[in-house]
């Protein structure tokens, strides 16, 4: 793509510095949809906009059929309105909303992307990979990361739509991050197998290169809302493991030598822990965690995602303006608000 013709110079991280203003920049739709007028009185249009440093609700009042016909979730528009704060919360009050041409748009603006360098996290995940003591399970996390597929999307893919994670590269920096807490945490469990742990930390969310789509923004495919990731990476770990013993058979065969299966058990144990990872069955694992493995991965997991989470709306908090004796505002997915006790104990000193 060639660059723009114009630059992108509001930022939705940026609406705090631009409050009761009107400006006029380009954005994503994430959602779009005609709502009823409480009490009647006709109809108006709701929409979620989106760049690479966040979402923000929108509404446009008047004159919206001709955007309704234009425009659909995930496409680039031109947009004009007034940034207010609406129940702690920053929106936009559109007046006027057009697509956005290709020369306008630098799709970098939009799709938020790891801070870290996706190279040398690959690389670095490969390591620990490459060090199994195990074979069968060397060489069924290198089938999924040399895949022509998987591989690719895997390092590129979201962990989520929205939650955690929630830009191209999270889903390679989350399971980097999970593998490194693993790994450190190794000392204290004797109990846990190594290559086990590290192995179903890979490969726990792998079904998410098929649960999310990434072009333009970040949403659930079909076969994401209808099967689900979990369900997904179940599959695509028994398509592996038939891969490899079909090429164990064939070496066998070659060599008149007896074939080196991969184990059925060892199979059934990282299935295990695919699972049961979130832990819960209210929240979406089949299965109870039940070995050591599945119990050490399920709990780091959800710290790992959780304290991303956390920095994710510290951010937000301070980019809104929000002091350090504020608390973040109301995190759904935690069922809480989040308080910055570094930022609360560093203000004390600065007052000192």
């Amino acid at each position: 793509m060639s660059l723009p013709l114009f630059m992108k110079d509001f930022f939705i991280a940026d609406a705090a510095r631009f409050d009761n203003q009107s400006i006029t920049s380009f954005f994503c739709i994430a959602t779009i949809g005609v709502r009823d007028r409480k009490g009647g009185g006709g109809q108006y249009l709701a929409l979620t906009l989106a760049d690479k440093t966040g979402q923000f609700e929108a509404r446009m009042w008047d004159d919206f059929a001709e955007a309704v016909q234009q425009c659909a979730e995930g496409s680039y528009v031109k947009a004009q309105g007034q940034v207010s704060k609406y129940q702690g919360k920053f929106q936009i009050t559109l007046t006027k909303m057009r697509l956005a041409a290709d020369s306008e748009i630098d799709t970098a603006d939009f799709v938020p992307t790891t801070k870290f360098d996706v190279a040398e996290m690959n690389t670095e995940l490969r390591g620990y990979v490459d060090a199994f003591s195990n074979h069968h399970l060397r060489a069924l996390v290198l089938a999924f990361l040399d895949d022509p597929l998987i591989g690719p999307a895997f390092v590129t893919a979201p962990a989520a739509k929205r939650l955690h994670h929630a830009w191209i590269g999270g889903l390679l920096e989350h399971v980097l991050m999970l593998v490194r807490v693993c790994r450190a945490t190794l000392p204290f469990y004797p109990e846990v197998d190594p290559d086990l742990l590290v192995a179903g930390a890979i490969l726990h969310d792998i079904g998410k290169v098929r649960e999310l789509s990434w072009r333009s923004n970040f949403n659930y495919t079909l076969e994401g809302q209808l099967i689900g990731h979990i369900s997904i990476a179940q599959g695509m770990l028994h398509e592996k493991i038939a891969g490899l013993n079909a090429q164990a058979i064939a070496a066998a065969e070659s060599s008149e030598t007896a074939p080196d299966l991969f184990p059925d058990r060892l199979r059934m144990l990282l299935e295990h822990m695919i699972l049961s990872h979130h832990g819960k069955l209210e929240f979406g694992s089949p299965k109870l965690p039940m070995t050591p493995e599945a119990m050490l991965l399920s709990a780091l997991d959800d710290l790992e995602a959780k304290f991303q989470t956390l920095r994710t709306e510290f951010a937000a908090s301070k980019a809104a303006g929000k002091s350090a004796e504020d608390t973040t505002e109301w995190v759904r997915s935690m069922d809480r608000a989040l308080f910055n006790s570094q930022e609360y104990l560093a203000a004390e000193v600065e007052e000192s």
